[in-house]
């Protein structure tokens, strides 16, 4: 399973001021916003919950076109949008603590596995 997906998106500007955004090969699927950043955060979201349906339902995504030509009062904008199912799932992880910590760990009700996922992502973050 790929981890990213990368589809053309185009970007129109229309005449109430708002800018549409659609994707040439996926049917039924844009969005539009007020500026170019939030044009492309509601791409980015649009497309990732019509990949990770699609995925769901073990329907085949569409080959994205190529971009190279755009005309009128259009311009090209990539969307690139990863697999959060993949990035987002579980793995097991033998972890060896010693006795007297473990012991502590049950006795003050801490999930551990939640704690070093916490510790880890504010190591990791810092």
């Amino acid at each position: 399973m790929k981890k990213t997906y990368v589809y053309p998106a185009i970007y129109e500007h229309e005449d109430n001021g708002t800018i549409s955004v659609y994707f040439p090969d996926i049917d039924n699927c844009f969005t539009s916003g007020e500026t170019l950043e939030e044009c492309y955060i509601n791409a980015k979201e649009c497309l990732e919950l019509f990949i990770e349906s699609e995925l769901e339902l073990d329907k085949k995504l569409p080959t994205p076109s190529n971009y190279e030509t755009f005309t009128n009062n259009k311009f090209l904008v990539i969307v690139d949008v990863e697999n959060m199912k993949k990035q987002n799932r579980s793995v097991n992880r033998m972890v060896t603590l010693p006795y007297w910590l473990n012991k502590a760990a049950k006795e003050e009700k801490i999930n551990v596995s939640h704690f070093l996922q916490e510790a880890l992502k504010e190591r990791i973050s810092s």
